[in-house]
């Protein structure tokens, strides 16, 4: 391996998917505040995620609907408050 060719900020980040609760330690120079033990007693930085291959509909077969920012409820309150008119259709002779 090249000495010298990774930023100083390189370091292992454990990172955990918020909706399936798998965990993965990475290296990685993602800033992080929280701190918490991995398997093997070490304490290192983690990161959360929305979605990982853990969840992923695409690896897991499964289709569900994964809605962490609230983004279908605003989608269906939106789309009920919007009203559509339809004119009647004229034919033309």
């Amino acid at each position: 391996m090249k000495k010298d060719i990774h930023p100083d900020t390189y370091r292992q980040v454990i990172f955990e998917d918020s909706t399936s609760g798998k965990r993965y330690l990475i290296g990685s120079t993602i800033e992080t505040t929280k701190k918490d033990k991995w398997d093997d007693g070490k304490e290192y930085p983690i990161f959360q995620v929305e979605i990982s291959s853990a969840s992923h509909p695409f690896y897991t077969g499964t289709a569900k609907t994964i809605d962490t920012a609230g983004r279908v409820d605003k989608f269906k309150k939106r789309a009920a408050s919007t009203k559509i008119t339809s004119k009647p259709k004229t034919s033309k002779k």
